[in-house]
């Protein structure tokens, strides 16, 4: 769900970009770290989509995941729900279209938040979205100081460039495989003793 999550973003910034006038961007899934390696040039005058970090989002971490289907109880591992901190940087050639970029994927942010299959108009010949029927996120604005921004950027090879960090959360991954089933429970049946005597 993690790729397709970044896919599904991706899509909806460049149809949202196609409106805009003053922007020719165009988004790729890379790590920007990737920026000076000359055996990558996808990432020339680009903006680049890149998983920064993600973390388990504690919260819903010890909710039991059981159903009920066809006279069943179906047991499974919990789900995984995650939050994923999403870098976008714009490594244009020029820095005035570089902040254009930047201030219009903002701006779609701005407008957009939640994400969900109603919402989100989505279509791809891709056989990875196949079993993809229903999801939802939600996109937040993350600022890092500026300790933080160093770290980041000296992380990914110190060769800073315009950019934005955004939380996609709360994203849920679930195998198919059971853990156990079993027969609910219908009746309680038994017999009482009288304590009285």
């Amino acid at each position: 769900m993690i790729y397709e999550t970044l896919e599904i973003v991706m899509d909806q910034i460049t149809k949202f970009l196609e409106t805009k006038s003053n922007d020719d961007s165009i988004l790729v899934l890379e790590n920007i770290a990737k920026q000076d390696d000359a055996l990558v040039t996808r990432l020339k005058d680009r903006v680049a989509v890149s998983l920064l970090n993600m973390e388990e989002e504690a919260t819903l971490k010890n909710i039991p995941n059981t159903s009920f289907k066809n006279g069943k109880t179906i047991y499974k591992n919990n789900k995984v729900n995650l939050n994923l901190y999403v870098l976008f940087s714009a490594n244009r050639i020029a820095y005035d279209k570089a902040l254009i970029s930047i201030s219009n994927i903002v701006e779609f942010f701005q407008s957009k938040k939640v994400f969900t299959q109603v919402n989100t108009p989505f279509t791809s010949t891709s056989s990875i979205f196949d079993d993809l029927k229903e999801f939802k996120f939600i996109v937040d604005l993350y600022t890092p100081t500026f300790e933080q921004l160093n770290y980041i950027w000296g992380t990914l090879g110190g060769k800073s460039v315009p950019s934005v960090l955004y939380r996609i959360s709360i994203i849920e991954i679930e195998s198919t495989n059971m853990h156990d089933t079993g027969i609910p429970i219908s009746n309680v049946a038994g017999v009482l003793k009288d304590h009285t005597t």
